[in-house]
């Protein structure tokens, strides 16, 4: 079993107490959210080359962090020890995978909970915070989709850029000499530029993962080749690597992305349909008959990987029966940006749900792609899942506030757990850290027992 990447970081307890009072779904009611974004204009190819000197240009300069800082990495390991890891997962290893509380068993996913690339933003993070102890320091965005992580930093005197009345970030509340912490996420070519004439220091914990995806859509640029990217046009992510391409549609699932295959197999189509569907997710003097003679393949990281795979093999076959196999190279171009820890999260949950479980308790952050992704999994096999964001979620009076991973609505369901011995699936999302895993488990655990002994 393959748990949390836990790098420095010892293994430690810290498990909740049953009653913790309830905390809000958002992190700060003044922070940035989803839409809350720059719209960037994308015009000439020569544009976007200079974009992405410009890019590696701020990337150099003295006042950009993208490594953290050495001398607090000890004292910061030891807080993140002592905040986010878990007792529980060394019972799940030396079981296999496999723990027993009275009636009930839980069984946990090979690959769950913190990958490298948010235990290495939140390090940086509270790395800053300890160097600048003195300066106001300001984040562009969630730093990643967890409550509990997001109100950590809020705590520690971090400010959330605010929405301004337009709806796009504030970003004139950073004054001269501030800090600003860049997210796992990534920040668009426009934020990082406005940031860059500032006097700020900033510290970038944009995932290494993410950067490959910007690679990749400068290579698209670079042959003139149109970016579609498989995300959610709104989603921080896809907003930034949007910013960084010259031509880009965003295609959201499956069902989008034949929607754009069979306007390119039959030579266009209604066009106006075409444009009112991809308003929001196309560039801005996006042209269907003539910026989809030539496209690639790109993503947000945090999607469904193998939905990804099939959109690329859908896009690669229909050029290639429209243009021929000689041709195909012309007009369709494909790097692999999956991300390893999605991709492995998922295929861990998909080995779980084959066994015998009677439900499955997912645990992360609610605006999370790839923990929607992981309770879409189990959900779709039919067995009864369970979307909590916090462990307070699980009540004290047998109820639990869940979201349903396919219309995202806030439910709360009675008395959700069965009578008796029964089996319950477990893991959590790359944001999740394992201590708050633990506390969901221990309140079943804890619901169980009660239930047991009235």
């Amino acid at each position: 079993m393959k748990g949390t990447v836990v790098g420095t970081l010892a293994m430690a307890g810290s498990v909740a107490a049953f009653l913790a009072p309830s905390l809000p779904r958002h992190t700060n009611p003044a922070q940035c959210r989803r839409g809350a974004t720059s719209k960037v204009s994308m015009s000439s190819t020569a544009d976007v080359v200079d974009k992405k000197a410009a890019r590696r240009k701020i990337l150099q300069s003295d006042s950009y962090n993208r490594v953290g800082f050495k001398d607090e990495k000890e004292d910061v390991s030891a807080l993140m020890s002592d905040e986010f890891t878990s007792d529980i997962i060394s019972e799940f290893k030396e079981n296999k995978g496999s723990i027993t509380r009275g009636d009930t068993t839980f069984k946990l996913a090979e690959y769950y909970g913190f990958c490298w690339g948010v235990e290495r933003a939140v390090a940086m993070a509270f790395q800053a915070r300890k160097h600048f102890p003195d300066k106001t320091m300001h984040i562009t965005n969630e730093l990643i989709h967890n409550p509990g992580v997001n109100e950590k930093l809020d705590e520690m005197g971090v400010n959330f850029v605010p929405v301004s009345d337009k709806g796009g970030k504030d970003l004139e509340t950073i004054d001269d000499g501030d800090v600003v912490i860049l997210p796992a996420f990534g920040a668009s070519l426009e934020e990082m530029q406005t940031l860059d004439e500032k006097n700020v220091q900033v510290v970038d914990t944009t995932c290494p993962w993410v950067s490959k995806v910007w690679n990749t859509v400068d290579k698209h640029t670079k042959a003139q080749f149109t970016s579609v990217i498989h995300g959610k046009w709104a989603h921080e992510e896809t907003v930034a690597t949007a910013s960084f391409c010259d031509k880009y549609l965003v295609v959201k699932n499956m069902a989008e992305a034949e929607y754009v295959a069979a306007y390119i197999a039959n030579g266009g189509g209604d066009k106006a349909e075409f444009m009112e569907k991809f308003k929001n997710a196309m560039s801005e003097g996006f042209d269907p008959d003539v910026d989809l003679v030539k496209v690639g393949l790109a993503n947000q990281t945090t999607m469904y990987k193998r939905e990804t795979r099939d959109i690329g093999k859908l896009f690669e076959k229909t050029l290639m029966e429209k243009y021929g196999p000689a041709e195909v190279g012309e007009h369709w171009m494909a790097f692999d940006t999956i991300c390893d820890a999605t991709q492995e999260r998922q295929d861990a949950i998909l080995e779980l749900v084959e066994e015998e479980i009677d439900l499955m308790l997912v645990v992360g952050g609610w605006d999370s792609s790839n923990t929607q992704h992981l309770a879409e999994i189990s959900a779709n096999k039919g067995i009864p899942t369970f979307w909590v964001n916090k462990a307070n979620c699980v009540k004290p009076d047998g109820s639990i506030a869940h979201v349903d991973p396919h219309s995202m609505e806030e439910l709360r369901t009675e008395n959700f757990l069965p009578a008796g011995e029964i089996v319950i699936g477990v893991t959590s999302g790359a944001s999740t850290p394992d201590a708050y895993m633990e506390q969901a488990v221990e309140n079943i655990s804890m619901l169980k027992k009660l239930a047991a002994a009235a």
